[in-house]
């Protein structure tokens, strides 16, 4: 399998079409069901337009802020959700903060290791809940995941991951992955190496520091070097949340990190517009009948 690490010099590229959205995605469903840890999580479920038999499903990991804002799911994930359902994949999002009373981990006087830690265990809660559904393929299942949810993406696709079950066949498991601008992507967070069996798109923007790139793309090099089936789009001039539909940029000093960094975030149209295209394209190699 040959590892892609393309940086993307996206400002000089013409716009790239935005996937369309299609009819968008049917009206949520809340569903609740049990983390590996126990805890009984909330899911927000979004059905597949014009789904023919059991198909393919999606798992969605949310940030450091949680899933749900002021004005209910984020504007980011929700977007998404249109998006794939149109293309006919199931959505189910995954709320892991509100079951366990928390409402953001964005500062360092927020995070909570030991939710953060448990994210994996949700994860793998999430697909035994979807391999359980009669629209679902339970072969079919993918894991996506943005920032905080991102690492936890990481955390929950490593070959050695304490969150997966037992004897879990590789045909039962994730068949495929999207981490955008990830958390805990890096050697120091990553003791012991890092490697995946799971394919793995991962991507991020140039001018991310709350995230940054540099350790991301050391730890990720590595792993690809060591036979991990990980692809990397770096995109130049972007920054974290680069796929925030209308995000202005926005220094969030609040946030301020344990190292002394700002946090900047901002929307960026071509690298926005490049991952709405690149992401279903992605899914549709892995997730196809007969793709593993």
């Amino acid at each position: 399998m040959r590892h892609a690490f393309i940086r993307l010099a996206l400002a000089g590229l013409a716009m790239l079409g935005l996937l369309a959205a299609g009819a968008g995605a049917q009206a949520q469903e809340k569903v609740s069901f049990p983390s590996r840890d126990g805890t009984t999580l909330d899911g927000y479920l979004f059905r597949a337009k014009a789904a023919n038999g059991p198909g393919p499903a999606v798992v969605f990991a949310h940030g450091c802020g949680g899933l749900i804002g002021k004005t209910g799911i984020n504007a980011r994930e929700t977007d998404w959700a249109q998006r794939l359902t149109g293309a006919g994949y199931n959505v189910l999002m995954v709320d892991s903060f509100t079951p366990r009373g928390v409402k953001t981990m964005c500062a360092p006087a927020t995070f909570r290791s030991e939710v953060y830690r448990a994210r994996p265990q949700d994860m793998y809660g999430a697909l035994a809940y979807l391999q359980a559904q009669a629209f679902v393929d339970p072969g079919r299942i993918a894991l996506m995941g943005w920032s905080q949810g991102g690492g936890a993406v990481l955390n929950t696709l490593r070959v050695n991951s304490a969150a997966r079950p037992a004897g879990l066949a590789p045909a039962r498991d994730f068949q495929a992955a999207v981490a955008f601008y990830p958390g805990s992507c890096s050697a120091d967070r990553q003791r012991g190496g890092w490697s995946t069996r799971i394919p793995l798109l991962v991507l991020t923007g140039e001018k991310d520091v709350w995230t940054p790139l540099q350790p991301c793309e050391a730890l990720l090099t590595e792993a690809a070097s060591a036979g991990s089936p990980v692809t990397l789009r770096i995109y130049s001039g972007a920054y974290h949340d680069f796929d925030w539909p209308g995000l202005a940029y926005r220094e969030r000093p609040e946030f301020r990190t344990k190292e002394g960094v700002v946090p900047i975030v901002a929307t960026d149209p071509a690298a926005r517009a490049d991952a709405l295209a690149r992401v279903p394209t992605f899914l549709s190699r892995h997730l196809e009948p007969g793709a593993q």
